[in-house]
This record gives C-alpha cells, sequence and structure tokens, in this order.
C-alpha cells in the first residue's frame, strides 16, 4: 500500500506562484472533452509550449491549459509532494524517474525531442570565447546551472569531455537564471541550451564540440493526479503530432531519436 501524502504548504505556495495560463480567469468553462489542462514543464520549454498551449486552446474550444515553468527538478519534487498537474514535461530523463519511480505516472513517459548546449555570450563576443577551455581564463565570469538540474548535469558532461575545470561565479536553479545572468552583464559567459539562445537577439550562442556529448532528451507523461485525465492525454498526443514537433523545431528543438 502506499503511503500517504503530506501536501507541504511550501510547495502549494511555490506552485501557485509559479502557474501562468494561456487563458483568463473569463474563460468560458471546458466542453466536457478535455476541460481545463495543468501542465508542469521546464523552464526551456516555455517559449514553444505556450505557443502549443494557445494552439491547443484555439482547437479545443472551452479548454484553458495553465503552465507552472521551473527547473526540472524542482517540478519533480512538488509532483512528488502532491502539487496538483496532469502533465510533466522534463528537460531530462532523470527529474521524470523521480516521478514515475513515485508512481506517479500514466504509462511510460515519451521523448518528444531533444536539446543541446551552446556558451551564451553578449553579441559581439567582448571576450573572444570560443570553446569551453576560453571560460576557465582569469577574469572571465561564468554563470552554470546547479549541477542537479538538467542543464547544470549537460554542462558538467560537457566540460568533463573538454577537461575543463572553471569555478562559476553563480549556480542557478534553472536555465533561464542563467540565460538572465548574461543579458544582465553580470557575467560574461553562460551554459545554457540552443534553444533559450534563440529566445535572446542580444546574445550571441558559440558552438562546441563536446555538446554532442551532453544531448538531453526531453520526456513527456500525463500523471495520475490529473483533474482531467482526457485533456492530459489530448495535450500529450498535441506535443507529439506534427502540429507540435513543427512548433518544437522551430524553436531550435531537434527532434526525438527515431
Amino acid at each position: 500500500m502506499r503511503r500517504p501524502r503530506t501536501l507541504l504548504a511550501g510547495a502549494v505556495a511555490l506552485a501557485a506562484l509559479t502557474l501562468t495560463g494561456c487563458g483568463s480567469a473569463d474563460d468560458p468553462p471546458g466542453d466536457g472533452t478535455t476541460g481545463p489542462v495543468t501542465v508542469f514543464a521546464a523552464a526551456s520549454l516555455t517559449e514553444p509550449f505556450t505557443a502549443l498551449g494557445r494552439r491547443f486552446e484555439a482547437d479545443h474550444p472551452g479548454t484553458r491549459v495553465t503552465f507552472n515553468f521551473a527547473g526540472s527538478s524542482a517540478l519533480a519534487t512538488q509532483i512528488t509532494q502532491g502539487a496538483p498537474a496532469d502533465v510533466f514535461a522534463s528537460a531530462a530523463p532523470g527529474p521524470m524517474r523521480t516521478v514515475t519511480d513515485a508512481g506517479d505516472a500514466v504509462g511510460e513517459p515519451a521523448v518528444f525531442a531533444r536539446n543541446q548546449l551552446v556558451i551564451a555570450v553578449p553579441t559581439g563576443d567582448p571576450k573572444g570565447v570560443r570553446g569551453l577551455a576560453d571560460l576557465a581564463r582569469p577574469g572571465t565570469k561564468v554563470a552554470l546551472c546547479a549541477p542537479q538540474v538538467p542543464c547544470g548535469e549537460a554542462a558538467r558532461k560537457a566540460l568533463d569531455a573538454a577537461g575543463v575545470r572553471l569555478t562559476p561565479v553563480t549556480l542557478e536553479q534553472d536555465v533561464k537564471g542563467a540565460l538572465a545572468k548574461v543579458k544582465l552583464g553580470e557575467v560574461d559567459a553562460a551554459l545554457v541550451y540552443r534553444t533559450d539562445v534563440r529566445t535572446a537577439p542580444e546574445l550571441t550562442g558559440v558552438e562546441f564540440p563536446e555538446s554532442a556529448r551532453a544531448v538531453n532528451d526531453y520526456p513527456i507523461v500525463a500523471l495520475k493526479s490529473a483533474g482531467h485525465p482526457t485533456g492530459a492525454a489530448a495535450f500529450v498526443a498535441y506535443v507529439r503530432s506534427p502540429a507540435g514537433r513543427a512548433v518544437l523545431t522551430e524553436a531550435g528543438f531537434q527532434p526525438p531519436p527515431a
């Protein structure tokens, strides 16, 4: 028998504060086919999933999609502590395993996209960053994601593959935090996903060969806690459909492995 859960007030408050919806509170009620859908998704999915949410709503009149975008590990913790969600989309298999091992997933997760790291630098690259070794130069300030989150784990793999050791000036809890440090001029560079640099016209992404050793698979799954299981299944199917993949490809994501 599974143990009873205690829903931590802090987790609920955090989820409530970070929820953003594609529709408004005045939207008409669901048509009874899908209803409202709450999606917990990795921060790196913010732009394409927001677009997908709008399209899903347009294709399902009366349906409202609400998103909680944050670090995948934090989202997995919220889900296993009982936070209400219909769908989970992670930036790596690790946080997804946390959810499946807890028995919170419906069926097997499906990989729907892949992503790789680049070095985000200000346009014009004033520090002359050409590869990972340049990040270890004295005086170069670098932001990384924390090691327990997918972008941080990918950064560690890439740096290990390059034989580069560096001390970041900050460790962020999700990729958007690392990206923001470069945009604000607080650091000279950050290891972030290729897709995130595409959302920041003031930045340039420096490609490096070791990123091929740290490709992240993005899995998605409907959750047993879903208040609207039909809507959850429909949204997962929409993300994996040709229409969903077109939006993800436009955002710079790679297709899932065949």
